[in-house]
Formats: structure tokens, sequence, C-alpha cells
């Protein structure tokens, strides 16, 4: 797949650079994970080449933070005094983040879109097409068909790798791993996964890579960063012996769930929840993480092998059938894998829809 098959992208992405100013300051606001920041960098770097004149800020979202919904997100872009902004790997919103500011505002992402964003926005998804580009492979094909970024394929494909694997369907990411070897691509996908699952939280250190190094050999070989990695993956053995429960078959409203909760400082939820579907491919495995957030928050993270279900339909119901509906943050993101934060009282009627007894 390359852009020029989606000449629909092209008018309004050469339409949103036209609207910035030839000295503007130009906010890339990007998800924390590996296909986050590497569209981040993406575009970090490569919006210079079509426009040296342009100041370039990369900033990762925040822990537990959510794009559109946390009211400090839009006071700390604003601090950032942006002429235009690229929200990317983020979701799409109808809130939307800085329009209402008339900051014109971009966003390229492959989630499930949540509305239309206010006037002020340009929309570039890749949900729907056939195969789905994640974030990073979207941010390449932009800005290849403004400029050469031949360098940057290596930034994109840590994204690309770390969303739908070594064997993804992007036409440069076979020359890539041999260019700089699939060892090193795999290593900086995993270490760049660790520093946000870490408890420090360190997104700043795989940033500056992707931002500034000529292939992740160096990315892969950081020792602070594989710390982090061995943290993440202590938790995690001790995660990985929770056994999941099931609501009572008999419970009204019982939904083909099963849920794991655990208590960790560290982002490990998603891949606790992602192991289990291995052996339980018919069902939504939500699972529920009590120490990653403040204030009692409940991280919960839902993975499921079948094509059948719908995770967030799922959870949407489960609320529905008691009568309420879900906080605005949560429930978002693809068919196969979604969840979102919680306060505890609101977790509690989560199950309760899904037919436990609590």
């Amino acid at each position: 797949m390359s852009l020029a098959s989606y000449p629909q992208f092209q008018a309004p992405f050469r339409a949103f650079l036209n609207a910035i100013p030839a000295a503007g300051h130009v906010v890339v606001f990007c998800h924390f994970d590996a296909d986050g920041l590497g569209a981040g960098a993406v575009f970090g770097r490569g919006l210079n080449r079509i426009n040296p004149g342009w100041r370039v800020t990369v900033l990762p979202s925040g822990k537990g933070e959510n794009a559109f919904l946390t009211p400090t997100v839009r006071d700390k872009l604003l601090a950032l005094q942006p002429d235009a902004l690229i929200v990317t790997d983020l979701g799409v919103h109808a809130h939307g983040t800085l329009e209402a500011d008339g900051v014109p505002v971009l966003y390229v992402d492959h989630h499930i879109p949540e509305g239309q964003p206010p006037a002020g926005a340009t929309v570039l998804t890749g949900y729907g097409l056939e195969p789905t580009p994640c974030s990073a492979w979207l941010a390449y094909e932009l800005l290849a068909a403004e400029t050469d970024v031949t360098d940057l394929q290596w930034v994109a494909a840590i994204g690309i790798i770390s969303d739908l694997g070594e064997k993804a369907e992007w036409a440069p990411l076979a020359q890539v791993k041999k260019q700089h070897t699939a060892k090193y691509l795999k290593e900086a996908v995993a270490l760049c996964n660790a520093a946000r699952r870490a408890g420090a939280f360190d997104l700043e250190r795989p940033l500056q890579y992707l931002l500034h190094d000529d292939g992740p050999r160096q990315l892969a070989q950081d020792e602070v960063l594989a710390g982090y990695r061995a943290q993440v993956a202590a938790d995690l053995a001790v995660a990985r012996k929770m056994p999941p429960k099931f609501p009572p078959k008999e419970a009204p409203g019982a939904a083909p769930v099963a849920v794991v909760t655990i208590d960790s400082p560290r982002q490990i939820h998603p891949l606790v929840a992602q192991q289990w579907i291995t052996r339980l491919p018919d069902r939504v495995v939500l699972c529920a993480n009590l120490g990653y957030l403040p204030d009692g928050v409940v991280a919960v993270s839902g993975r499921t092998a079948s094509r059948s279900l719908h995770i967030p339909d799922l959870l949407r119901a489960a609320f529905a059938r008691l009568g309420q509906e879900p906080p605005a943050n949560f429930a978002h993101g693809h068919p196969q894998a979604s969840g979102g934060h919680l306060p505890q009282e609101q977790y509690q009627l989560l199950l309760r829809g899904l037919g436990f007894e609590v």
C-alpha cells in the first residue's frame, strides 16, 4: 500500500500544510506506545524537510491521559502556543482538541472514530481500509508524498512491527529489515514499549533515539531501557499466574467474558489480557489492574481472538443493562482491543453488567 493508492489523503494533507505559517510552530501530539512514538518521530523529522522554517515539537500523551476528555490536555497543548496541531494514534473524537481555539488540527489515526471533530479539523484515518495501516505507516506515507523520507523508514517500521507484526503488508518493510536487521528492529520495538510500560514511564529516552538516530541499533542496545524491560518481565511473571474468573452461567445478562485482576504499577494489563485469549479464544478477556493509576482508578484492558465479538459494544452493553452510560473515555479502540480507566464504583457497575456477582 502507498499513499498513491489513496488519493483522498493527498489534497487534505496539502491543504493542512498550506494553513501553517511559514515560520509556524507545529505540535505533534502522539500516543506513548511504539506506534504513536514512531508516528510522532516521523512527523517530527519529516515536516522540516517540507518547510525548514517550521518549528516542530513532538509531545507524547501522559499516563492515564485521554487526548480529548482529560481537562489538562487542552491547557498543556495551548501552553506550547501551536500554529498547527497534529494528533496521531490517539483516536478521533467529536469533542476535538484545539479547534475551538482557532488552531488547525490534523488527526492521523487508525482506531474506531468516535464522531467527527469540530470545524477546523482534518481527519485522515486508516480505519476501514484493507489492510488497515497503523499510525506510523500513515505518517510515513503522508510525508513520502511530499518529500524524501526514505531514511526514516526504520522509524516507521518501529510502529508498524509493534502494531501489525513482522509480516505487515507495508511494501518497504522487507528492505528495512534487511538494511537494519530484524534483530535490532524487534529489540527497538520491545524497548520502546518497555519504556511506557515501566513504572518510570520514561518516554523521552526512546523518543530521542527515534528523533535523531540513523538506525535502531543504539535504541536496541540501551541499558536503561533494558532495565525497564526486566522490571516489566518480573511483574508479568507474577501476573500471569493470576487465574481468570467467569460470570455465573445463570446470571442475567452474563457475557462471554473472563476477568483477570492484578495489582501492578506497570502497564502490563494489555499483555496479560493478550496472553489469555489464546487459551480462551471464544471470550473477551478483561485484565483489571488495580495498581497502575492513583486514587483507586482501575485500568481495564480487553482483548479477544474472536472476530464475532466486539469489545466496545460488549462493554457499553454491560452498562446499558443497568441503565447506565459508560464514562466518555471508556470502551474505545478496536473491536478486538478496547478498555480504558474506571473509578472503582464504575468498575463495580461494569462487573455487575457483565453478569458477575459483586
